[in-house]
């Protein structure tokens, strides 16, 4: 697995359950190589512009993310998993959109703005 996979992880849901869910792993953290990945969802209402972005059917890595609808990259949530708790790799985003997921991030985390 590389960073921009879309993998499944058991991701914690709002009553507590976790269940299997895409996540799309950002970066693979030293020492262990555990993936720092953020959540997919198919709520896109729940977008917060800015940080989180849409992936689409009409987007040109859509096909190769596995994904089976319109979703919602949610940057904000944000979870850490060994290789071992990876249930699969179901497919990648493009080297493009994983980069601008990095950017981000990395502009909410120092910036003093902020979102809803």
């Amino acid at each position: 697995m590389k960073e921009g996979d879309v993998i499944l992880v058991p991701l914690p849901q709002a009553d507590g359950q976790r269940k299997p869910r895409p996540a799309i792993i950002l970066k693979i953290l030293p020492p262990f190589g555990d993936f720092l990945v953020c959540g997919v969802s198919t709520q896109l209402r729940q977008q917060v512009r800015g940080l989180d972005e849409l992936i689409l059917r009409s987007d040109k890595d859509f096909a190769e993310s596995g994904l089976q609808m319109d979703s919602l990259i949610r940057v904000g949530f944000l979870a850490i998993y060994t290789q071992q708790q990876v249930i699969g790799d179901i497919g990648e985003i493009s080297s493009e959109r994983h980069r601008r997921l990095l950017r981000q991030l990395s502009e909410f985390l120092i910036s003093t703005k902020r979102f809803a």
